[in-house]
């Protein structure tokens, strides 16, 4: 079924609303102009100039259609106030548009949670400025029962917000349970960070050789799934978690945190960016997400997954790997190209992975020839990642493995006269 987009307008300080445009989009807006006003700081009052304000009033009243205006930025309180009062039509924040594409997506208990948590804090500072309103004698029509109502829905919100958080924490307790009890099965934390629509839930079906809907929109993953990569040799367990995006608030962030906690216990992270994208804007998505892992506290170890390269030619890859490093200060040990849809680049990200996790081991062995040492090699080829077999006068074999299986492979070498070189 085609879907029925409604109309909008965008304004915004800068020329950049490419991301503005597909946010509206994800919330099934077609954004029919834009109105950019160069200024280096917001109108205290209105957010743009008294000029551009009149210019989008003109606009409206001949394109009556108009349902609503969308500010790329953060408005304060008295600024979107104002300017549904002066416009006449419902106005949006980047935030706001942000937060009402996380409800419709939320479809699980716990998202649900952390979307409500996140309105709430969102609303706080409004309903504030509603009860200075009020107190001031304006009456902005909304909550016509006066002062006293809006002090009590003030309250209500404080309490809706501490028992949010109460039940989030117990998520994230229970969680974190299943974490333990994971690691003390023998199995890796890995998890999938990365800006919105980059190719997570991409990476995740192809390491896994799961089918999660994979869509070709903005935040299409709100909470985590875990799966089991599709390899007995690597005992991991791959989570897929909500995408970023730039300037998110902290209190957006905290809300998510019980989600995000995934990220910051993982025992490596895989933040994949889409590098299709021009350079500059490649760059401001490694930044973003950067700035928000740091929000976690995060210190885990992590590789920097670059998807879609079947898009650009190979001496471009190599270049944008170069100025990551000078710029962003991975080493290309860290950086791993691959093109998820084309399927290219998997085997390199699977040996980047065991060779980032912890208590990874890299042995070389050498075996005596016999006809009994074949179960200790087909062993070998069954449980760990055998890189090299070389036959001579011994056998030599170069492997990864977990170091779990360290003291079989000791008792093993003994058994059959081997060493561990």
């Amino acid at each position: 079924m085609l879907l029925e987009y409604k109309q909008s307008i965008v304004v915004s300080l800068n020329d950049d609303v490419t991301e503005i445009i597909q946010l509206a989009k994800s919330f099934e807006y077609d954004v029919v102009n834009t109105f950019i006003q160069h200024r280096n700081n917001p109108n205290v009052k209105t957010y743009i100039g008294s000029g551009k304000l009149d210019e989008i009033k003109s606009y409206l009243e001949d394109n009556e259609e108009i349902g609503l205006i969308i500010f790329d930025g953060e408005l304060r309180p008295s600024q979107w106030f104002l300017l549904e009062k002066e416009l006449g039509v419902t106005v949006y924040d980047r935030i706001k548009l942000i937060l009402m594409i996380f409800k419709e997506r939320a479809k699980i208990k716990e998202a649900q949670l952390q979307v409500q948590l996140a309105e709430l804090e969102y609303e706080k500072p409004h309903v504030k400025e509603l009860i200075h309103r009020t107190r001031s004698g304006e009456h902005p029509g909304l909550m016509a029962g006066g002062e006293y109502q809006v002090d009590d829905y003030f309250e209500m919100i404080k309490k809706q917000i501490k028992l949010i958080k109460n039940k989030l924490l117990k998520i994230e307790q229970d969680r974190a349970v299943l974490r333990k009890h994971r690691k003390r099965s023998g199995f890796y934390l890995v998890s999938l960070a990365g800006y919105t629509n980059a190719g997570k839930s991409s990476l995740l079906n192809v390491l896994t050789n799961e089918d999660v809907t994979v869509k070709n929109q903005l935040f299409s993953t709100l909470s985590t799934t875990t799966r089991k990569i599709n390899d007995d040799k690597l005992p991991i367990l791959l989570t897929d978690t909500v995408g970023f995006i730039q300037n998110l608030p902290t209190w957006i962030i905290k809300a998510f945190h019980s989600t995000l906690e995934e990220i910051k216990e993982a025992d490596l992270v895989l933040l994949v960016i889409d590098v299709s994208d021009p350079f500059p804007i490649v760059l401001k998505k490694i930044n973003a997400s950067l700035k928000e892992l740091g929000e976690l506290n995060f210190s885990s170890s992590m590789l920097l997954i670059l998807n879609k390269i079947d898009l650009l030619r190979k001496e471009n890859i190599s270049d944008i790997k170069n100025q990551i490093c000078e710029l962003v200060h991975f080493s290309k040990d860290d950086i791993i190209e691959v093109s998820l849809k084309e399927k290219i680049g998997i085997y390199g990200l699977i040996n980047g992975i065991m060779t980032h996790l912890p208590d990874m081991l890299h042995m070389e062995l050498e075996l005596p020839q016999s006809s009994e040492i074949q179960s200790f090699i087909s062993f070998l080829y069954d449980k760990t990642y055998v890189l090299s077999t070389s036959y001579e006068k011994n056998i030599y074999v170069e492997l990864k493995c977990n170091a779990n299986l360290l003291s079989k492979i000791k008792s093993f070498c003994i058994e059959f006269n081997g060493t561990i070189l």
